[in-house]
């Protein structure tokens, strides 16, 4: 499924969508005040987000579901909120904002996270957050294809040293294998891959700029 078909949802319509699966209520932004603020951005195009110091990615990928399966985190992957923006990703303020130019990557699948970070970045684009992400697959489930799925290394986690845990996030579904069950075959599903491994099934997600959205 060429990514570059995948048409989003207007803004107004996203902002419908994060309050009909609750998202706004684990951003603690009400319904009324959702609505207001994307207002002003109802004829910009891109993905509306909820800011991650709001909506941590454990309390939203529950929320997700693609072909009538739910989200989840996979069990070894109990500090996926201590997975932040990357240095060089700058997050504009607000409880919301909008990503536009999204791409899933499929270019660079085979590549490592070492390996496509620069070759993303030196393209002057933006690698995604896991939140980002998450929430592109809670307003476009269809992003997440079998074999064609993203990795989103603009989120790392820091150990309290400084360096960078060697993990690093993506969304893909799952083969209902092993600790996932066989009931969550084909869920879409939060997890990880050592940054220097490659994998033929997996992207690297990146947008062209974030903006605010008033």
């Amino acid at each position: 499924m060429p990514v570059a078909l995948t048409t989003l949802p207007s803004v107004a319509d996203q902002a419908e969508r994060l309050v009909a699966v609750g998202a706004h209520e684990v951003a603690g932004v009400s319904a009324a005040d959702l609505r207001e603020v994307v207002a002003a951005a109802r004829d910009r195009c891109g993905l509306l987000v909820l800011h991650p110091d709001r909506a941590p990615a454990s309390a939203l990928a529950p929320l997700l579901e693609v072909r009538g399966r739910r989200g989840f985190v996979v069990g070894d992957m109990t500090d996926v909120d201590a997975f932040a923006p990357i240095a060089d990703v700058d997050l504009p303020p607000g409880p919301v904002y909008l990503v536009e130019g999204l791409d899933r990557g499929d270019a660079m699948a085979n590549w490592s996270p070492d390996e496509a970070l620069p070759a993303v970045t030196g393209a002057g684009r933006a690698p995604l957050t896991l939140g980002e992400g998450v929430q592109w697959v809670l307003q476009a489930p269809e992003v997440l294809d079998r074999n064609h799925c993203f990795m989103t290394i603009g989120s790392r986690r820091r150990r309290p040293n400084g360096t960078l845990d060697a993990r690093t996030p993506a969304l893909w579904l799952s083969n209902g294998t092993g600790r996932d069950g066989r009931e969550r075959r084909d869920a879409p599903k939060v997890g990880w891959c050592w940054a220097g491994n490659r994998h033929t099934w997996l992207g690297f997600a990146s947008a062209q700029r974030r903006v605010p959205v008033a």
